[in-house]
């Protein structure tokens, strides 16, 4: 019955998942340092910087997608990347999902009004130097996005269903500054999701659909 396994990525699904979760829990552990586990202490310390995404899934029944960009070639920073809309928390932030939701109309100018924050994962930090809140996010169809060409050269929507199956979670390495890293990759036709991006889809599929 393909109708049941559609179901299983629907918005509504991805909903009651996201409220049986402690999605906040502060113990839990995620980040570029769970593949990396000699970096650990090269990864994780107190001069972290404090950032926020959104991982916006796109009600569309039982096939819903996820929102994402392609970060501007010319950033100084993961630039040409792919990732959630989101970025550093600024100090006028009254929340990180007031952050992730200010972020996210500045980058693609996805209106508040067509988000519904249902919760958070755990922090994820990065070997870059960040601590990124992934802040939870179904969308209502219907609405308009504008690319700020300072920061985005592109924004498009990949399946849920492909995202959250753990077949697509292949992993890679790559060496910097004289070091092995190991990242997750997962390709979608003619992008290539990995690294920051793909380890936080891999976390949330821990969460929720493992």
């Amino acid at each position: 019955m393909v109708h049941a396994r559609a179901a299983h990525y629907s918005a509504q699904d991805f909903r009651q998942r996201a409220a049986q979760e402690h999605l906040g829990d502060p113990s839990a552990d995620y980040g570029d340092h769970m593949l990396n586990p000699d970096l650990r202490k090269q990864f994780v310390h107190d001069r972290l910087r404090e950032a926020a995404v959104l991982i916006p899934v796109v009600d569309h029944g039982d096939a819903s997608t996820v929102i994402l960009t392609k970060r501007a070639d010319k950033l100084r920073n993961h630039s040409g990347q792919i990732a959630f809309p989101g970025g550093r928390i600024d100090p006028g932030d009254p929340s990180v999902e007031a952050a992730a939701l200010r972020e996210t109309v500045e980058e693609i100018g996805l209106a508040p009004d067509y988000i519904d924050v249902i919760g958070r994962l755990p922090d994820y930090v990065t070997g870059s130097g960040y601590r990124i809140a992934p802040v939870l996010g179904v969308v209502r169809p219907g609405f308009h996005l504008s690319v700020n060409a300072d920061e985005v050269d592109d924004i498009f929507e990949v399946p849920l269903g492909f995202l959250m199956d753990p077949a697509n979670h292949g992993r890679a390495s790559r060496v910097w500054e004289n070091q092995e890293r190991f990242f997750y990759a997962m390709p979608f036709e003619e992008r290539y999701i990995w690294g920051v991006t793909a380890g936080i889809i891999r976390a949330l599929y821990e969460r929720l659909y493992a």
